[in-house]
C-alpha cells in the first residue's frame, strides 16, 4: 500500500517535462529557448548509424545480459578507462542507464545517499520502491560535490545500514567534475558504501580525461555509462552496467529483474553499439569538448555579468545558476519554480528549478542545459577550423538569442 501511495504521487520527470512543455508552447506558436532538457545536440557518428541499418534485419530476442560481442567490447573499454579488469560476464546492456541505475536500486537493500544537488531521477525511483533516501548537502564553494568530510559525516549517522550512493561526474545539474576522488574513496572504503558511479558524462570532462572513482575504489563501485550523452544516441535508449567481480553477486540480481522486465534490448542497436566501442572517435569526441566548452564559458561569461552566481562548468553542457544575489529578483520572488516559471512567461527561456535537484527552493537555483544548437553544423564547422567562439551568434544562434534576453531580463527588473 505503500508502494502504492508513493507511485500515484509521482509526477512526470521534470526534465522530460519541461521539454514536452516547450514543445507544447513552440506548437502554440510562442518563442521558447530551450535550456531545459538535456539532450545532446550531437548526431551519432555515422559508422554507428551505417552499423544500425546494416542490423536492420535482427529480429531475435538477445541474450538477458547483452550481445556477448558488444559486453566483450564495454569490457575492454571501461578496463581502460577505469583501470581495472573488468569482464564481460559482469557486463549488463540495458534499455538506458536511467532504468539500470532504478534496478540496481531494487536489487539491492540499503538507504539511497544522494549528494544536493543530484540528478532528477534517483530520488523518485527509490521513493517508487519505498527506499529511505538520505540527502547530504553541497554548495558553489566544494564546486556543488560532496567533500569526503560530508559523507563521512553522514556515514557516521548510519552505521547500521546498508549505503548505496549515486555520484555523477562531470556531474548533472551543476556541469562540474568531482576533484578529490582519493579523499573521497578512503571515506566511501571506511564504511562500506556501495557506490554508482554514474558516469554517462565522463567522455564530455572539458580536459579529455576520464576521471573515475574506479581509479581508488573499484571493488565496490558499479560503473552506469551508456551512449546517450557523448554519442549522441539519447533516443536509442541503450545502457551498460559494469560490475567488479566482487559485486558479480549485484549484477546477478539485476539480470534476474531484467529478465523478468525488459526482457533484452532491440537488437540491431546492440549490434550497432559494437561500433560505439571498438571504433576510434577521438577526433568526435575532441571536437564535442571544444564546442561545448566555448559555449559554457560563454553563457558562464554572460550570466556572470549581469550578477548570475555560477561555477564554470567542467564537462557535459550543464550550469547552475544562483539568482539570489540580484537583489531586484529576489525582493519579489522567493521561490525557484515561480523564478522559472515567470522567466518562461516573460523571456521564452526554458529551464529547470534546483529544488527539482534537490537544492531548497528559497535559494533561487536554477539548471540550464546549453544544447539549443545545431550539433552538427558545428561539428563541421570545427573540422574545417571554421569554429570560432567570436562566432557563436551565427553557430548557436538560440544560445546567443536566449541568453541575451534573460540578460536584458535581469536588466530591466
Amino acid at each position: 500500500m505503500k508502494i502504492q501511495k508513493n507511485i500515484q504521487s509521482l509526477k512526470t520527470s521534470a526534465t522530460l517535462a519541461i521539454n514536452e512543455l516547450s514543445q507544447q508552447l513552440i506548437g502554440e506558436g510562442k518563442e521558447v529557448y530551450k535550456f531545459g532538457l538535456g539532450q545532446s545536440p550531437f548526431p551519432v557518428p555515422r559508422v554507428i548509424v551505417d552499423e544500425l541499418k546494416n542490423h536492420a534485419h535482427q529480429k531475435d530476442y538477445l541474450n538477458v545480459s547483452g550481445l556477448l560481442e558488444l559486453r566483450e567490447e564495454v569490457a575492454r573499454y571501461h578496463s581502460k578507462k577505469n583501470q581495472y579488469s573488468y569482464d564481460a560476464q559482469n557486463v549488463i546492456i540495458g534499455p538506458g542507464s536511467k532504468e539500470l541505475i532504478f534496478q540496481i536500486q531494487m536489487a539491492l537493500d540499503c538507504d539511497l545517499l544522494l549528494p544536493s544537488p543530484s540528478w532528477v531521477s534517483y530520488e523518485p525511483q527509490a521513493q517508487m520502491i519505498n527506499k529511505k533516501v538520505h540527502w547530504i548537502e553541497s554548495s558553489a564553494d566544494s564546486n556543488w560535490h560532496l567533500s569526503p568530510e560530508s559523507l563521512d559525516k553522514a556515514c557516521e549517522k548510519l552505521k547500521s545500514v546498508n549505503k548505496l550512493l549515486i555520484l555523477n561526474s562531470p556531474n548533472n545539474p551543476s556541469g562540474t567534475t568531482h576533484d578529490n576522488l582519493r579523499e573521497f574513496a578512503e571515506v566511501a572504503k571506511k564504511h562500506n558504501v556501495t557506490i554508482i558511479a554514474d558516469e554517462i558524462y565522463a567522455e564530455l570532462d572539458f580536459s579529455g580525461e576520464y576521471k573515475s572513482l574506479t581509479h581508488f575504489y573499484p571493488e565496490n563501485t558499479i560503473i552506469s555509462s551508456g551512449l546517450s550523452k557523448w554519442c549522441g544516441a539519447g533516443g536509442w535508449r541503450i545502457g551498460t552496467l559494469t560490475f567488479p567481480n566482487e559485486l558479480s553477486f549485484i549484477k546477478d540480481s539485476v539480470r534476474a529483474i531484467a529478465s523478468e522486465t525488459y526482457t533484452a534490448v532491440s537488437a540491431p542497436i546492440q549490434f550497432a553499439a559494437v561500433k560505439a566501442y571498438s571504433e576510434d572517435h577521438s577526433v568526435f569526441l575532441s571536437h564535442s569538448r571544444l564546442i561545448l566548452k566555448a559555449i559554457a564559458d560563454f553563457v558562464h561569461q554572460e550570466l556572470s555579468s549581469v550578477g548570475v552566481g555560477c561555477q564554470k562548468p567542467q564537462g557535459g553542457f550543464y550550469m547552475i545558476c544562483d539568482f539570489s544575489n540580484i537583489s531586484k529578483i529576489s525582493n519579489k520572488i522567493k521561490d525557484d519554480k515561480l523564478l522559472c516559471q515567470v522567466i518562461l512567461n516573460e523571456v521564452g527561456f526554458a529551464m529547470l528549478p534546483g529544488s527539482d535537484f534537490g537544492l531548497e527552493k528559497s535559494k533561487l537555483l536554477s539548471r540550464i542545459a546549453f544544447v539549443d544548437f545545431d550539433g552538427a553544423e558545428a561539428l563541421r564547422l570545427i573540422a574545417e577550423d571554421q569554429f570560432s567562439i567570436d562566432q557563436l551568434d551565427g553557430i548557436c544562434p538560440r544560445i546567443t538569442e536566449g541568453i541575451s534576453l534573460l540578460k536584458d531580463w535581469i536588466n530591466n527588473n
